[in-house]
């Protein structure tokens, strides 16, 4: 049987409507001329979507049949919350970048009870968002503003002024936010970012904005399982502004039930993992390498390994300096 390494995957592109293409400009992807790319999954166990190992003597290998033959070494210690879900063998968490070059619609994702009893059942999807760039004047839309209650917000879907019940702000780079299933949010455009979420892909649609697909048609929204799905006690989300550090510093920004996510500002070689976690190590700036890449090359901006939970702490080197997201799964 062979051995867990860190562990690169080739990303999977989603073409959505509202994409663009900047995953060329600042990441330095190579991109099909006259597409759009909404969403770079870079970690994804998800039916037919799976991440595929790109090195070493895994390469051609599924995320799901890692988890399948390898599951306690890349996880760690089972997940107490997640045993009894019908999707417990799948790979919690899902990693991506989203460039918004239009509006996404509004909209809110169920929680793990919800999900569990749609058809196909699907995990719920709490998520958090990096803003790596962000045009001037755009927006985020981040939970219903103070005394939105569902009368209310029913009543602005039908008069067509949902968005006017929605709390936004103009992120900077850097900023995070946590989005708990159940929040009312939505991404506007200019906007690119990185997302950490549970390894779901059900979306319920408050409102896309009155537009049209390529053909001609407005995309469906579901109103009921939206109204259903949201927590009307949440209220507006605000977003987390990191200090900048100076220093080898793990920066702890968000924890929660399925994640905990820090950001590193590395000037000189430090340790990552060895925890008996799996993390998953994103570079938002400059180049890192690490130790027992088989790629043969550092990870620059927008490239992301998995540290698989056996591995004893490893060694990373910024090149000269780095900026990362560290991934903990829980």
């Amino acid at each position: 049987m062979t051995s867990l390494y860190p562990l690169r995957f080739e990303p999977l592109y989603k073409h959505y409507l509202w994409g663009g293409r900047r995953f060329e400009t600042l990441l330095g992807r190579r991109l099909e001329p006259e597409q759009v790319y909404a969403e770079s999954w870079e970690i994804a166990d998800h039916g037919e979507d799976q991440s595929i190992v790109r090195f070493g003597p895994l390469a051609g290998t599924s995320l799901h049949q890692l988890m399948v033959e390898h599951r306690d070494e890349l996880l760690g210690r089972p997940r107490p919350t997640s045993a009894d879900h019908p999707l417990a063998d799948r790979f919690p968490l899902l990693f991506k970048f989203l460039d918004a070059a239009a509006n996404l619609s509004l909209q809110v994702h169920p929680d793990n009870a919800m999900a569990a009893r749609l058809d196909p059942p699907d995990l719920g999807k709490t998520e958090a968002w990096f803003v790596l760039a962000a045009e001037p004047g755009s927006r985020i839309y981040a939970g219903l503003k103070p005394g939105v209650d569902r009368a209310t917000l029913a009543r602005a879907i039908e008069e067509g002024t949902c968005a006017e019940c929605v709390h936004w702000f103009e992120p900077t780079p850097g900023d995070c936010l946590f989005l708990p299933a159940g929040t009312v949010h939505g991404l506007g455009a200019g906007i690119m970012l990185a997302e950490i979420q549970q390894a779901s892909d059900t979306t319920f649609r408050l409102f896309d904005w009155n537009r049209t697909g390529p053909d001609g048609r407005r995309r469906p929204l579901h109103i009921e399982q939206a109204l259903a799905a949201i927590d009307f006690d949440a209220g507006p989300a605000q977003p987390v502004r990191i200090p900048v550090a100076d220093e080898n510093t793990a920066v702890p920004v968000i924890d929660c039930d399925y994640f905990t996510l820090f950001r590193w500002s590395l000037r000189r070689p430090a340790f990552l993992g060895g925890d008996g976690r799996c993390h998953l190590v994103s570079v938002l700036d400059g180049s890192a390498s690490i130790e027992g890449d088989p790629a043969g090359a550092p990870l620059s901006r927008g490239q992301t390994i998995l540290l698989p939970a056996a591995l004893p702490a490893v060694a990373v080197g910024a090149e000269p300096t780095a900026t990362l997201l560290d991934v903990k799964v829980s």
